[in-house]
């Protein structure tokens, strides 16, 4: 049995690892095209979880399970919303900072809650709709206070934002229909990976030599962040509380803006400074209250 504070640990190297990718796609944005990227990105960290994959669907078929081709269908759903999230935050990065992207990306945190009211009707509790001022708020101060200061970049991010709504809010209620994570998880990786080596070979020039020089931004976006963090994920979830995953998952946020600031030297005006603080804040906000005050209540 894991210790809480191994599991924790764990989280907080995925965080990492999710935050300096970051740092990876956009170096990786010099010598290929976002599709090429984000193709072998993710073929290679399908590579990574498909002996996991093999052997959960070994353990599936032993206790009399097996997969329709709605549940097929659905995960490959999971791996369009993936890819448009992926892509789009891809293409942001040719033209705005590490730290915008990290910062805007985690707008997602506070706007799944809101999604779920208004698709399911799940009941939102009233710290997300102070956590979403927080966030607007944020966005005008990460602008410099002018939205028209926002980069174009920042605004694909921003774009690919609706996406991780969407893929946060399905994940959330077909991943679990069969105890198969690892199956999900591979499934939307090959259909991302898919989608994006179609629109590369239609929209961009691969060569060779490019491949190389992205080389080891590719493999440390693919096998770390798509395959090793998810994987990290996965396991520590199972041995700590949802308060501390909450926490040391949002943590990518900073990750992503110190690895820009650090690698790259991104620099925050103080008004940016402040509007990503309190983006992190609401985040934390959304996601830490309410579960407190349940386990007060138990």
């Amino acid at each position: 049995m894991m210790k809480r504070s191994s599991a924790n640990l764990l989280l907080l190297l995925a965080s990492l690892i999710w935050g300096s990718t970051f740092v990876a796609q956009s170096l990786g944005m010099a010598v290929v095209g976002p599709f090429t990227f984000t193709a072998v990105r993710f073929f290679l960290g399908a590579l990574v979880v498909l002996p996991f994959a093999i052997r959960e669907y070994r353990q599936l078929i032993a206790r009399a399970g097996h997969v329709t081709r709605r549940d097929w269908l659905s995960w490959m759903g999971l791996g369009v919303l993936l890819a448009g999230g992926v892509n789009l935050q891809q293409i942001g990065l040719i033209s705005t900072s590490v730290s915008n992207a990290a910062i805007l990306t985690a707008l997602y945190v506070p706007a799944v809650p809101l999604l779920g009211w208004l698709l399911y009707r799940d009941r939102v509790h009233v710290t997300t709709w102070f956590a979403i001022a927080g966030c607007l708020c944020g966005i005008f101060l990460l602008s410099g206070g002018r939205l028209s200061s926002l980069a174009k970049g920042d605004y694909w991010v921003l774009a690919s934002v609706v996406f991780w709504m969407f893929h946060v809010i399905w994940i959330g209620r077909v991943a679990d229909k069969l105890g198969c994570p690892v199956l999900v998880a591979i499934t939307q990786f090959l259909t991302c990976a898919v989608l994006s080596a179609f629109l590369a070979v239609t929209t961009e020039q691969i060569t060779v030599k490019g491949l190389l020089a992205a080389t080891p931004t590719i493999l440390y976006g693919g096998l770390l962040s798509v395959g090793i963090a998810y994987t990290l994920q996965v396991v520590a979830q199972r041995h700590t509380t949802p308060t501390d995953a909450a926490i040391l998952l949002s943590s990518e946020l900073l990750f992503g803006a110190i690895g820009g600031a650090v690698m790259l030297g991104d620099r925050l005006g103080i008004l940016q400074l402040a509007g990503g603080l309190l983006i992190f804040a609401s985040i934390l906000l959304v996601q830490i209250l309410p579960t407190l005050r349940q386990f007060r209540r138990m």
